[in-house]
């Protein structure tokens, strides 16, 4: 694990946020690739180029329900003089054998299915009287009710010209031509393309599995009953959602006691489906901070290169955190304060990223914007912390107000923000109207 140097402030080592966050991304790697089948690959990162092996569409094909008609035949047509047409036949989407127009004929043709031999344009239907004999059709009778509709006459009452409502072969895109790039996330649009052109499965960087563990005594699951001086279990929930969010497979383990011990073994357990642990709570200096007894010594038993750093951080909140690797495969492992809004905070500044250099994504970090604080009164901050205030964002007034106290343990307010405000470290008391940088989380 490699760092960088903390600074020192006499009584206490403290690391920067910059200096955390870059020793946990030093340490971090992206993923293997792996080749996953079309719906398995969404949201993960494509790792070769991929050319069209086929134009796309393959045919010329219509683009309207209607007729497929030669230009010449239809040239003039009106309400009043429509031209009329022999009707020769059916051409549907997926049709093989394919009917040739010639002169004074039509096809009838739906959507998608492909221009037959001698046609040249397409009217639609609304431009016929569908073969009824009548005024302007609005739709076609189906094949199956009335067979007899693909034969007999058609009026045509207006004039096409060529390759109208006619889809070109290639017009998509040609055979040969990139499809997508390497590096490109797969979404919906991304997936529906590699299948029109017959991709199957793609090469990617898998999601990453993340294993979130809380721990403590005091926490009981919901839906369970309270007893005296428990608390309901929020912070695997935050995290493991927050750990989907950011595009990985998320298992959650319910709370465990605080027992060394135990805690060792729940952790041990986890391995082998994690390629990232995250534990919250005991990181801290109390005599029950089980994460710390816990893996402080684990690099001694572990093979070289193993460990978990516990640090203090120039940060409000999130002060205590601890990063390192674990196991046989040196998993990384992030441990974050317990403090519902500390643990929630240290996930999206440092947990995040990681999970994105994982999956190989070049935008790692959530996208940041300067705004203008909108208060009563001037904020506090701690000297020589760097803090995260939970915001309310204005985007179209490019204003921000806070949302709820400061305290670590407000969950409603943070429900409630959809940004963190970052106060510098060197401030300690920030202005109304003051610009600031704020981070945005939605």
């Amino acid at each position: 694990m490699s760092s960088t140097a903390p600074q020192d402030t006499g009584h206490q080592r403290l690391w920067s946020v910059d200096e955390h966050l870059a020793d946990i991304l030093a340490a971090v790697r992206p993923l293997e690739p792996i080749e996953l089948q079309l719906l398995d690959a969404q949201g993960c990162v494509l790792v070769e180029d991929v050319t069209v092996p086929v134009a796309l569409p393959p045919f010329d094909n219509s683009s309207m329900d209607g007729y497929a008609v030669r230009v010449a035949d239809v040239q003039g047509a009106s309400e009043e003089f429509p031209a009329v047409l022999t009707v020769i036949g059916d051409v549907a989407a997926g049709s093989g054998d394919l009917p040739t127009v010639g002169p004074g004929q039509a096809a009838r043709i739906m959507t998608g299915a492909p221009l037959p031999p001698g046609a040249e344009a397409v009217v639609p239907v609304e431009w016929t009287d569908g073969g009824a004999g009548a005024g302007a059709a609005a739709g076609m009778t189906p094949a199956s009710e009335a067979p007899e509709g693909a034969g007999g006459e058609v009026r045509v009452h207006r004039a096409a010209e060529a390759r109208a409502h006619v889809r070109a072969r290639g017009s998509d895109v040609q055979a040969g031509d990139l499809a997508l790039a390497a590096g490109t996330v797969l979404g919906p649009p991304q997936i529906a393309l590699l299948a029109a052109i017959g991709r199957g499965t793609v090469r990617v960087r898998p999601r990453p599995r993340v294993v979130v563990m809380s721990t403590g005594s005091e926490l009981v699951q919901p839906g369970e009953a309270l007893i005296e001086g428990t608390i309901y279990d929020s912070n695997s929930f935050a995290l493991a959602a927050a750990a989907r969010d950011a595009g990985a497979i998320a298992y959650r383990v319910g709370a465990v006691a605080d027992d060394a011990e135990t805690l060792r073994a729940a952790i041990e357990d986890q391995l082998i489906r994690a390629d990232l642990l995250v534990t919250t709570g005991g990181v801290s200096v109390g005599a029950y901070d089980v994460v710390k007894e816990a893996l402080s010594a684990v690099g001694d038993e572990d093979e070289a290169g193993s460990g978990v750093d516990f640090r203090k951080l120039a940060m409000q909140p999130g002060k205590p955190q601890g990063f390192g690797s674990i196991g046989p495969d040196h998993t990384p492992l992030l441990a974050l304060p317990g403090n519902p809004v500390s643990s929630y905070v240290s996930f999206e500044l440092f947990v995040r990223p990681a999970i994105r250099a994982l999956m190989g994504l070049p935008d790692l970090h959530r996208p940041v914007v300067r705004a203008v604080l909108e208060a009563d009164k001037a904020l506090g901050s701690p000297v020589a912390r760097r803090q995260f205030l939970r915001g309310a964002y204005d985007a179209e007034n490019g204003t921000v107000s806070t949302v709820g106290g400061s305290g670590s343990h407000l969950i409603a307010a943070l429900a409630h923000a959809d940004s963190l405000i970052v106060v510098p470290e060197d401030v300690t008391s920030v202005e109304p109207g003051a610009e600031l940088e704020v981070v945005l989380l939605g």
